[in-house]
């Protein structure tokens, strides 16, 4: 462990030998294409599949199945009144919400058979706006008589809160709906076996959660449900059964035939649920030295038509609203409103994000008002290194932290003193075209959130290698090398001989799976802590076969060999243990299972400098350098890791410069596509500039905690303070994301006016 060694999984990608839902071979499977709704509100009254059918497909509407809606999370508490149809029946909600399925035996003839459906809609009133919906003039569920769909007041709330503060800084942070864009979209196939057993390929980051909800959405129990889920182009927590994989499983059950689904490129755009979409409006008060008094936050979250997880990610962005900062008295709000969009739930990040962007910029806003450099006003705050463990005004029990040190690492490195020379010259020899900004975020975030438990299992093969079985699942994160890496540690076996599997609910039989950045803090350490009980199995088998004491027997993991104690010879290796067993029929014995479950999340922590150039001529954001110090504890591997900050990072930067979807005020995706949803290209970016620091957690035996999101979490408030910071001259104080182009352009306009 520790050790740059580069991923296994990464030959067969490159080789063109990843093997995913759509390479699947299913002879005689129908192709399903489901015919979604135009139009963001209306009511359905008719449907005219006769074209379809007589073009030889199947078409099924809702009054043609017995599915009937999906739950909502249970922690929301909503009445089945605003659960989701898998086809609508009588109303359609948003511009992508389902009201037909179509059948044929080709991918093509499905397509043209789907155009064939008509619908007869009678248009609704549409509100696409989450503050418009707060309102409750125009209602999704009448009958309900509010779009609310989750709320939660602030606890005991003082009316004095921020009375006692010497200076109070207010504004608010639109964290803006992006998509989770997976390079690969989303596909299933179902097929029923003669004994009615359902088997499912899925592109899902969660199989073991799918069994459990397909079984129940189709009314089988466990033992008929099988789940697998081959290789992933991407994820970002997007991905997991949803109504279309349910529809897709139903109509092989109707048809008695294999069935198969890849949405296209605009379908995932308008159909794949979205994340952020929050509204937080903020209020922090201070002392005139700077020392942080309280803190006052409302958040209004979009939830889109049905409510769903993304209704409930506000709670961890209350949870995470103190951040790295010792802030004394915190109030939250939270409003989750319903409008007439794509449902949204988790993106990488997940209610996270949104807490770090709304601080940071109050941070910024404050030292901006008592005129202290953006870096000071942040040393004046921050939780002592010595006060660890803490719990924070809103509820977070942080294990470990130095948020000093990273800051003081990200500015070292980034040169920040000189950078401040530069931008001063700059804007004292009048250069207006192009301004320099630098800005700066310090986080913390929250991985394996609601403390799940993983599974781990290993077994030694008659050739002394090792297979391991985890219930967490790569989508692109490295598992089948620093799992195996911890493994091969544990065991003393050449990583080569170290096997990962994942993904097949017949073979892995049980898994919370991977979000959250908790694979290896959850997983990782049950794996290693299977490799031990198999390691001290080996011993006391060993010492039978050597006719030792197991309690002077050792593995020596320098070469894989059991021996006594102080005594190399006579040795065996696991070859040599695993042959003799197997030929006793008891190799069975050199195998282990393990559910680990850790006593608390953990708090990864970091700070990110961005430097950039903005031309006041035309709004155009160049992003100079990106400094990213990310802790998640001990690292595994140092590449893979720094592989998941530059994903990380690259997400932040595209929400903060790039990405926004947006709708017109009749819920119209505006930009559906590729081609006018902006992503950065690795042209538009500079070299990531990693720097490693690592402070191990208590909480798990290897001290690790989550990676994948951090780079996301620190580098988007970062390069927002860095472009309104080069513009701060001019008297622009706030800009909402994406800053670029047209936005900064007229905040500049607005600002030389006056």
């Amino acid at each position: 462990m520790g050790q740059r060694i580069r991923r296994r999984e990464d030959p067969r990608f490159l080789r063109g030998e990843g093997r995913y839902v759509d390479d699947l071979q299913l002879p005689g499977a129908l192709h399903l294409t489901f015919v979604r709704s135009y139009m963001a509100h209306a009511k359905i009254n008719g449907i005219d599949k006769s074209a379809a059918e007589a073009a030889g497909a199947q078409v099924f509407t809702a009054a043609d199945t017995d599915l009937v809606a999906e739950p909502a999370p249970p922690m929301l508490g909503v009445g089945p009144e605003m659960h989701r149809p898998f086809l609508a029946r009588d109303t359609v909600r948003f511009v992508g919400d389902i009201v037909a399925v179509v059948l044929a035996d080709t991918r093509e003839a499905s397509v043209d058979a789907a155009e064939l459906v008509a619908v007869d809609y009678d248009s609704l009133p549409v509100v696409a706006d989450p503050l418009e919906a707060v309102k409750d003039e125009v209602l999704l569920f009448p009958e309900v008589g509010t779009n609310i769909c989750f709320q939660r007041p602030a606890d005991n709330p003082d009316p004095n809160l921020l009375e006692s503060s010497d200076v109070r800084v207010k504004g608010r942070l639109i964290s803006q709906r992006i998509s989770a864009l997976p390079i690969e979209p989303r596909s299933s196939a179902a097929q029923f076996g003669e004994d009615g057993r359902l088997t499912m390929w899925i592109s899902s980051q969660t199989p073991h959660q799918d069994k459990a909800y397909l079984g129940a959405m189709l009314g089988l129990d466990d033992e008929h449900v099988r789940v697998v889920a081959p290789d992933i182009g991407g994820g970002f927590g997007a991905k997991g059964a949803r109504v279309e994989d349910v529809i897709v499983g139903w109509t092989a059950r109707a048809t008695g035939r294999s069935v198969r689904w890849t949405e296209t490129r605009s379908e995932n755009m308008v159909a794949l649920q979205p994340g952020r979409a929050m509204v937080l409006d903020f209020e922090l008060g201070a002392s005139r030295e700077g020392v942080l008094d309280a803190l006052k936050l409302d958040i209004i979250a979009d939830a889109g038509a049905y409510p769903h997880l993304g209704a409930f990610l506000p709670n961890l962005t209350a949870l995470m609203s103190s951040g790295v900062y010792k802030i004394p008295k915190i109030e939250v709000t939270i409003r989750s409103v319903l409008t007439n969009t794509t449902p949204t739930a988790a993106v990488r990040g997940a209610g996270r994000p949104e807490a770090t962007q709304m601080l940071e910029r109050a941070m910024d806003l404050l030292a901006d008002e008592l005129e202290i450099d953006p870096a000071e006003v942040r040393r004046r705050n921050f939780i002592p290194n010595d006060a660890f463990p803490y719990t924070t005004a809103s509820g977070a029990h942080y294990d470990i932290g130095d948020y000093g040190g990273a800051l003081n690492l990200a500015l070292e490195s980034a040169g920040y003193d000189e950078l401040r020379r530069e931008q001063a010259s700059r804007r004292q020899n009048g250069n207006a075209a192009r301004q320099l900004g630098i800005g700066l975020s310090v986080y913390v975030e929250v991985t394996n959130g609601i403390s799940e438990q993983e599974f781990g299992a290993v077994e030694i093969t008659p050739s002394g290698e090792a297979i391991v079985r985890t219930g967490s699942l790569s989508q692109g994160q490295g598992h089948e090398t620093t799992f195996a890496q911890i493994v091969a540690e544990r065991l003393g076996l050449p990583i080569e001989k170290v096997t990962v599997t994942r993904g097949d609910t017949d073979v892995v039989p049980r898994g919370t799976c991977t979000y959250g950045s908790k694979s290896t803090q959850i997983g990782g350490v049950a794996a290693s802590k299977a490799s031990e009980e198999v390691v001290e199995k080996g011993k006391a088998l060993a010492a039978a076969e050597l006719e030792a004491n197991p309690e002077d027997m050792v593995l020596n993991v320098e070469e894989g060999r059991f021996h006594v104690a102080g005594a190399p010879a006579p040795s065996l290796t696991w070859g040599d243990l695993a042959s003799r067993l197997e030929s006793q029929n008891r190799l069975a014995e050199l195998a282990a299972e393990v559910d680990f479950q850790a006593s608390q999340p953990t708090f990864p922590f970091g700070a990110h400098v961005a430097v950039v150039e903005v031309d006041t001529e035309t709004g155009s954001v160049k992003l100079r350098r990106m400094v990213a110090v990310d802790d998640a504890g001990r690292i595994i591997n140092p590449l893979v890791a720094e592989g998941q900050v530059h994903g990380g990072v690259v997400a932040g930067i595209a929400q903060a410069l790039f990405e926004e979807m947006a709708y017109d005020s009749d819920g119209n995706p505006q930009n559906a596509n590729l081609v006018t949803y902006c992503i950065p290209a690795a042209s538009e970016l500079p070299p990531i500039e990693v720097v490693n620091m690592e402070t191990p957690t208590p909480i798990n035996p290897l001290g690790v905690k989550g990676i994948g999101e951090s780079g996301t979490i620190g580098a988007t408030p970062a390069v927002q303070n860095a472009v309104i910071d080069a513009l701060s001259p001019y008297g622009v104080r706030h800009i909402d994301m994406p800053l670029n182009g047209e936005t900064v352009w007229r905040a500049v306009q607005n600002a030389r006016q006056g």
